[in-house]
């Protein structure tokens, strides 16, 4: 029995694909005999002195569902070619490609004036409106995914005209700014306005949303966490307090059941990989606390209109959501913290503003599942359950909480295009109908206590200079500024890393009023080391309007983490944690090459020529800043700390630009 065809067919209508197979579809020899899961063909034979009798020669074709698509298969019997062998397999694969095309989801226009949310879209999404009414404030919730599902469609539809939110006029105000700095998001935002306001600069915090309430859960590790405290944001005591929950081991899997032998992999155990649970919401709060103790203010239910901006300060309007009222502010800097949902993103880069997307939903549990089913000193760092399911590779995460609680995620990487920007609200549906493929269970019996939800967003970055992360008296952080490692780490890991670069160079900014975008811009999260590694993503996406093997993902994947399960504990969890070196990194990749020498290719098919060639000239920068780091790592640091006295005082501008470079010279 050989395989000959493995493909999936884009739809959840299993039954649907059994149908056309047994009816419409002809094929070009052979006879049809209908089975319960597909067709079978069959070719009588006429026994010759020639030619014995093969029984056996037919060709089976039958389909399955999983992840809510449908999958097809092949098989020959006997060791004897069917007759036009290639011909049939050549026909079917067109005819079922054209008769069951890729289908990107489009986001229903509602009217929540004339009705509630969960009728609205109960049509659309039964499964996702059925679970978010057994949610606390699940109505509320439910907007707030397809409030920002639509602000990203708007935003993906309309890259290169953007809508201008930022104004600069050449006039001075010749009025003293009320507040040092401004902060646009209160999520990632008030972890570095506390930090700035306990420094002494005047804060103003504004968030969207009641303060302190979040749709996303954060995983760290003890080492990146420590960040907080050397910045003396947070004592020992209080992170302990903030901790929900330290599991003892996190794995690695991806479905290889389609793979070739030499590419299915171990499971890769990364047992201090985002193995600490943080309560966000109530790190938001001590942050609120500790913001307003510091004489910095918080004006939360308030959404940022536009900003307008002067050599000597900027003014943003705002307006009051529940009151509908107008609000100003004036400060020196602003500081743009709302993530993908930034317009800001989007007009200083355009089409660039975001190469790549994950659109991940999920959910935390409080109970529910049989006590067989998860041991909670455990997490899953990243897992999947099978091959690409309509045109993306679904991955999964799992991470223990507080007490029995389970946060449970899903998404993809996803390629940001006009025509499929992709969907929070098709992924819920994908992620209540297939959560007991997943981890056994019913989602009937769960106690669901919050959803968790967004868009992570990601950018090819060829050097430090590839990407506008600020303007004249404006600079993004976080998932704004979507510099974050394509692996595990996003913007509240990449944020708590680079915290102390971020709040150094912020405050010699801000004391020399080194405030201009040519300085502005310097002050980012770039690693040459995560920049390289930005084809791992293209390397999980599907792009749009293709159709790979199904199995080819989760190929690529085990290539990789096959390499690193047999490798040191440590090794993998540097490359996994952004720190590994060039000589690691090489050496990894020469060897993933050996191992799968067709790998190359399949990443050309998925990147093309422009984005291989972009890689390439990253590669070369991370080649010539290894070069850097070992010629000056050790010594430039302590040189610039001497001169500091002096080069401080007399050329603020140098002393800043060196400052930057010494903080290169750690990536």
């Amino acid at each position: 029995m050989k395989q000959l065809l493995y493909l999936e067919v884009p739809t959840s209508n299993s039954q649907e694909v059994i149908y056309w197979l047994q009816g419409t579809w002809q094929p070009t020899d052979g006879s049809k005999k209908s089975t319960p899961s597909g067709v079978c063909l069959e070719l009588p034979q006429v026994a010759t002195s020639f030619e014995p009798i093969f029984p056996e020669n037919k060709l089976s074709v039958f389909v399955w569902s999983l992840q809510r698509t449908t999958y097809l298969k092949v098989f020959r019997y006997g060791d004897r070619a069917f007759p036009q062998e290639q011909l049939i397999i050549k026909q079917l694969e067109q005819k079922i490609r054209q008769y069951f095309p890729q289908q990107y989801s489009q986001l229903p226009v509602i009217d929540l004036a004339e009705q509630s949310i969960f009728t609205a879209l109960g049509p659309y999404y039964p499964q996702t409106v059925k679970f978010f009414q057994k949610m606390p404030r699940g109505e509320f919730h439910l907007q707030r995914v397809y409030w920002w599902e639509k602000k990203w469609r708007e935003q993906v539809n309309q890259p290169s005209t953007p809508k201008q939110v930022i104004f600069a006029r050449p006039e001075s105000s010749n009025t003293s700014p009320s507040y040092d700095l401004i902060y646009l998001g209160g999520a990632l935002g008030s972890i570095h306005a506390a930090v700035m306001a306990r420094k002494g600069y005047r804060v103003l915090l504004v968030e969207r949303l009641p303060f302190g309430k979040m749709n996303r859960e954060w995983n760290i590790s003890r080492g990146e966490i420590q960040s907080l405290i050397d910045l003396n944001l947070f004592t020992k005591t209080e992170i302990e307090d903030l901790i929900a929950r330290e599991y003892l081991d996190g794995f690695n899997k991806f479905f290889d059941y389609n793979n070739p032998p030499h590419l299915k992999a171990k499971v890769l155990h990364t047992p201090k990989v985002l193995n600490i649970a943080i309560d966000a919401e109530k790190l938001l709060r001590l942050c609120g606390e500790k913001l307003l103790a510091a004489g910095g203010e918080i004006w939360d239910e308030t959404e940022f209109v536009q900003a307008e901006i002067t050599p000597d300060r900027v003014l943003i309007n705002l307006v009051h959501l529940p009151e509908s009222t107008q609000k100003q502010a004036t400060g020196r800097l602003l500081v743009d913290a709302m993530g993908t949902a930034s317009p800001i993103a989007w007009q200083l880069n355009g089409s660039r503003a975001f190469d790549s997307v994950c659109p991940t939903v999920g959910a935390v549990i409080a109970s529910g599942f049989e006590p067989q089913v998860w041991d909670s000193n455990y997490g899953d760092v990243l897992n999947s359950h099978g091959d690409i399911s309509r045109g993306r590779q679904l991955i999964w995460e799992l991470f223990p909480g507080e007490g029995e609680d389970l946060t449970i995620y899903l998404f993809h990487y996803h390629q940001v295009h006009r025509d499929n920007p992709g969907s929070l609200l098709e992924m819920y549906e994908d992620f209540f109908a297939i959560l007991p493929e997943y981890r056994r269970c019913d989602p009937d019996k769960l106690v669901w206590k919050k959803p968790t939800f967004g868009y992570i967003p990601g950018h090819f970055s060829v050097s430090d200079r590839d990407r506008r992360v600020a303007f004249d008296r404006l600079v993004m952080i976080g998932d704004a500024a979507s510099l974050q490692s394509p692996l595990v780490f996003t913007g509240f890991g990449s944020l708590v890393r680079n915290l102390g670069r971020l709040t150094v160079l912020l405050d010699n900014a801000l004391k020399h009023d080194l405030l201009s975008a040519q300085y502005l811009n310097q002050i980012r999260a770039y690693q040459s080391n995560v920049a390289v590694t930005w084809l791992f993503s293209k390397g999980m996406m599907v792009p749009t309007g293709k159709s790979l093997p199904p199995q080819r993902v989760n190929a690529i994947l085990n290539t990789f983490f096959g390499l690193l399960a047999d490798e040191p504990p440590l090794v993998a969890d540097t490359f996994i944690k952004d720190k590994t070196d060039w000589l690691t990194f090489t050496r990894l990749a020469l060897k993933a090459a050996q191992t799968n020498p067709i790998l190359l290719w399949w990443i050309f098919e998925m990147t093309g020529y422009r984005d291989l060639g972009r890689w390439l000239l990253s590669y070369l920068v991370f080649t010539l800043d290894a070069l850097k780091n070992w010629l000056l790592g050790r010594h430039f640091a302590h040189w610039l700390k001497l001169c500091q006295s002096w080069l401080e005082k007399k050329s603020p501008a140098l002393w800043f630009r060196l400052l930057c470079f010494q903080y290169s010279l750690r990536s």
